[in-house]
């Protein structure tokens, strides 16, 4: 029921949906000079050194028909290596092993990544060309989440860019006396619960599995 009452209220928005870019930017004042400026093909000293802070990134990517995805990876700051001033790998540690990521970046070759720095509301923007690599002298050097692991995301810079803080400051997402309190949303366990629909399964198993998952989390 509440599928069919998402399409149905997308299809009344689509009906008079922004048509194209020009009917956009009608509704939007053009960029200043300096967010335009700020875009480069190449990692400067300072956004090297916001890479090796980061302990979190976002992966944007498409598969061949068009469908999108975003997925985090997080490891120890600086788990993101940079091999070159045009070059950067993730290691891929274990997961829930559907391979979403990867598979998108093997159909396209294409990925956005986006740093995060805990406690900072600088981040760090990072478009380019994408390939999955297995190759053994690539992965002995990517052992920041505690081993080598089975497959390093590498990425192409084509544009990398500081991206603006407000969205982390209107969200308060580093100020804790904002957030809600932690029985104001379902655990994990309940939100997992009701996407699995097995009658079954109980919340005390699925908090075991993932109890598991995180204790052997880099098996």
């Amino acid at each position: 029921m509440t599928s069919a009452v998402a399409a149905s209220t997308f299809d009344s928005l689509r009906l008079d949906a922004v048509p194209d870019q020009q009917a956009l930017r009608q509704v939007y004042d053009m960029p200043n000079a300096a967010a335009v400026r700020k875009q480069m093909t190449e990692l400067t000293e300072q956004t090297r050194q916001l890479i090796a802070c980061s302990s979190l990134v976002l992966i944007a990517s498409v598969d061949a028909a068009g469908n999108c995805d975003v997925s985090p990876r997080g490891g120890p700051a600086g788990f993101v290596s940079v091999l070159d001033a045009r070059t950067v790998a993730i290691p891929d540690a274990t997961g829930n092993k559907r391979l979403d990521t990867l598979q998108n970046v093997i159909a396209t070759g294409r990925a956005g990544l986006m740093f995060v720095i805990p406690g900072r509301t600088t981040t760090l923007r990072l478009n380019g060309r994408a390939c999955v690599s297995t190759r053994p002298e690539l992965l002995s050097q990517l052992t920041a989440v505690g081993k080598p692991p089975a497959s390093a995301l590498v990425v192409g810079i084509e544009e990398v860019y500081p991206h603006c803080p407000k969205a982390l400051l209107r969200g308060g997402v580093w100020k804790p006396e904002q957030w809600l309190p932690a029985d104001a949303q379902p655990t994990s366990a309940e939100v997992t619960l009701a996407q699995l629909r097995m009658p079954d399964l109980t919340i005390a198993q699925i908090e075991q599995t993932e109890a598991d998952a995180l204790k052997y989390r880099y098996e």
